[in-house]
């Protein structure tokens, strides 16, 4: 289960009407107005503000002014806490792969599939990832790179990465992570 929708599912369980209602009010310059009054519950605006990417893994802090402008601070520290505890995981953490992956995130778009194909990825965990990040195509490519190095282990070598962009004419970003 991905953390961040079971974070917003915790904190979506946890509103009631009137909380709902000032949150969907403190949104009307965020979202149209249609969408915001076919709002009925608190996972249904969470879905809406993930999709034009106003709350994301890497940001949340529209989620925490939303939780501390109605007086909801036991819901902010669980913010905070989600926070720390995704800094401070090991997939966080730096190795020698990060570097070269930063590189083929801004630098490559909708080729990702086509990469993470060339490298041996199985299509079911590619569209798992995909629905995980249906509207962030970085975020898509960051976590199928990570899959494909849980995946491999030991073996998931930079030449691997370089091998796979010229194999899908990648050249100049195969370049680019040479250097």
């Amino acid at each position: 289960v991905n953390p961040l929708l079971s974070l917003l599912h915790s904190i979506a369980s946890g509103l009631s009407d009137k909380e709902l209602s000032s949150m969907k009010f403190l949104c009307c310059d965020k979202i149209k107005k249609r969408k915001l009054e076919a709002v009925q519950s608190g996972r249904e605006l969470f879905t809406i503000l993930l999709e034009q990417q106003e709350i994301s893994c890497d940001n949340l802090e529209f989620l925490k002014k939303l939780l501390k402008h109605i007086d909801r601070c036991d819901l902010v520290s669980q913010v905070v806490q989600f926070e720390e505890e995704e800094f401070n995981a090991p997939d966080d953490q730096l190795d020698v792969h990060e570097k070269p992956n930063d590189v083929i995130c801004r630098n490559i778009g909708r080729e990702w599939k086509m990469l993470m194909r060339e490298l041996g990825m199985p299509d079911v965990k590619l569209d798992r990832i995909e629905a995980a990040h249906r509207f962030d195509l970085y975020e898509q490519l960051v976590q199928a790179l990570r899959e494909w190095q849980r995946w491999k282990g030991k073996d998931a070598k930079v030449a691997d990465l370089i091998k796979a962009l010229r194999g899908c004419r990648l050249n100049l970003v195969a370049d680019i992570v040479e250097e």
